[in-house]
């Protein structure tokens, strides 16, 4: 059983009152919580210990050193009943998780751990994918799966080849990708651009007779062994986490952005809201957003701001292209309209970082791989369709300016980058050394150099714009799949994963890497780095946990 005692240290104690008799404002010296953490006699690093306040939307976590200690700074933990959690793949917190914190005084809770009876309800997607059987084009089918759920859900399933074959394959096609289990929603049209009859008839045969040798529909337990990753040590335990619960479960927070005056907005993957944070009190504020296609699956993806900053977003199934004005808390929207508008068009991107150039807005459609261009005086949409008349399928996932608002746009189902002209429309692709990387999403920094994440080759990825050369970096561990990329004031480029539970923080220069893992599951899509704080701090939303999180490395 672990030790759970609360104390107070008496030097602190001593001088607050000095400091309370000169009428001198006294801060708590030590920590407002601390403790070690051991299995037995072996002090554990690497732990996650996370604090959270009844009655409080917000958990805060640290991690334990070398010798298994944690602390939570005192401004971190105002006095409170606490809830405590820990992550340690492999253990169970043994005994009492409630411990008392009271002002100007150290709270101490010593944390033992025992190994868990079921290590596989603990398991990361990307460690689910590590321990199967198969070759990796089996298991990278796989990866299609995370962005409604987790890998332990078909794992744990006892469909048979012609149960997924017929029945179930089928079905999750016919849901949009911000479906959740909590909240499902139906396509009204397939994308024009993917596989057909007798092709995707293979595809799914392919996945459904791999899906039923490796789950449980013939035999009562796994064959396989199940393989764990190591716990953060080193640089890796030396951060803060700060997590913020959503009121709903169904709220799928997949861009978060914070603005100049510190306000986080997120936006609601499968609900027409756009959401705000207080990230200092964690009260959460809603816009309404109405429907331009009523009866049409709902919820919005990429938030970005322009030079101004409003902030725009595609709301993907309802075929427009939004703007929201912070300071007048008011929208203005401008629907795809005529044939361009069918039931399968879906805009995910929108992106105005370089309308103060020429006064237009880019934006991807998923529809049937289209390129659309705002201009913001006139309302007119134009488009651009640069694989029309291609071969083979293809996915137009991001699209991002350089300076001169030329866009660059990702193919997700292939290894290109393609740019479109500014001034002329003319068209260039340009091939990714690795093959097969499927480039999905990324950023642009102020040399013109885009950064994105290969999905599918687990790397970091960069084109220079101007000299057309590409540099890649490989993101650990194995089945990262890296969705999206951005680069801090300090020349670090960040992911995050869908898959590991991870973010990964990377120094170009030397290739070196430190792995954050976070408090819990975290589905990440969009990663954002607030470069007015010193070290940065890095933003994602939870987007399958109704959650938010910030991460503060403290070096």
């Amino acid at each position: 059983m672990s030790r759970l005692s609360i104390f107070a240290d008496l030097a602190c104690l001593a001088v607050a009152a000095w400091l309370a008799g000169t009428g001198q404002l006294a801060a708590q010296a030590g920590p407002a919580l601390a403790g070690k953490v051991s299995a037995g006699q072996e002090a554990l690093e690497g732990v996650l210990v996370s604090a959270k306040k009844s009655g409080s939307t917000i958990t805060v976590t640290v991690v334990s050193d070398k010798d298994g200690r944690y602390s939570f700074p005192a401004a971190r933990l105002e006095p409170g009943r606490y809830s405590l959690r820990i992550r340690a793949t492999g253990y169970d917190l043994d005994g009492s998780d409630q411990v008392l914190v009271a002002a100007d005084k150290t709270a101490t809770a010593d944390l033992a751990l025992r190994k868990t009876g079921d290590i596989s309800t603990q398991l990361t997607n990307a460690e689910w994918l590590a321990s199967l059987p198969g070759t990796d084009a089996q298991k990278g089918q796989l990866l299609n799966c995370v962005g409604c759920h987790t890998l332990a859900r078909p794992l744990n399933s006892k469909y048979s080849a012609d149960d997924f074959l017929t029945t179930i394959l089928p079905r999750m096609q016919g849901y949009v990708n911000q479906s959740i289990p909590a909240h499902p929603q139906l396509r009204r049209a397939e994308r024009l651009m993917e596989e057909r009859g007798d092709q995707r008839v293979q595809v799914y045969r392919g996945a459904a007779e791999y899906l039923a040798s490796i789950n449980l529909s013939s035999h009562p337990a796994w064959n396989f062994e199940l393989k764990t990753l190591p716990r953060p040590t080193g640089a890796a335990t030396r951060v803060i986490y700060t997590e913020y619960d959503l009121p709903r479960e169904t709220i799928e927070p997949h861009d978060v952005v914070v603005d100049s005056r510190g306000t986080v907005w997120y936006s609601s993957f499968g609900e027409q809201n756009l959401g705000r944070l207080d990230p200092k009190t964690g009260a959460v504020t809603e816009f309404a957003i109405p429907e331009h296609k009523p009866g049409f699956p709902t919820g919005l993806l990429g938030l970005r701001s322009d030079q101004e900053g409003n902030l725009w977003f595609g709301n993907m199934y309802q075929a427009t292209i939004a703007k929201f004005d912070p300071r007048t808390e008011t929208f203005r929207f401008w629907p795809l309209e005529g044939e361009e508008n069918i039931d399968a068009a879906q805009i995910n991107m929108v992106s105005p970082q370089g309308s103060g150039v020429d006064g237009k807005v880019w934006a991807q459609n998923n529809g049937f791989a289209g390129v659309h261009r705002l201009d913001i005086a006139s309302g007119k949409i134009e488009t651009f369709e640069p694989f029309k008349g291609a071969a083979g399928s293809h996915n137009i996932y991001d699209v991002v300016p350089d300076s001169k608002n030329n866009v660059f746009f990702t193919d997700f189902r292939q290894r290109h980058i393609g740019r479109i002209d500014a001034k002329t429309g003319a068209i260039k692709l340009y091939e990714i050394p690795t093959p097969d990387s499927a480039p999905r999403r990324g950023s642009m920094d102020a040399q013109d150099r885009l950064w994105f994440g290969e999905y599918h080759a687990d790397r970091i990825g960069m084109f220079d714009t101007r000299s057309e050369q590409f540099k890649e970096w490989p993101v650990t561990p194995k089945w990262s799949a890296p969705y999206d990329v951005t680069t801090d004031k300090n020349g670090d480029a960040w992911t995050g994963s869908m898959l590991s539970d991870r973010v990964t923080r990377l120094n170009p220069a030397t290739g070196d890497a430190i792995n954050y893992l976070l408090p819990r599951s975290t589905n990440i899509r969009r990663v954002f780095v607030d470069n007015s704080t010193t070290p940065v701090t890095f933003w994602a939303g939870n987007n399958h946990g109704a959650s938010i999180v910030k991460v503060e490395p403290l070096e």
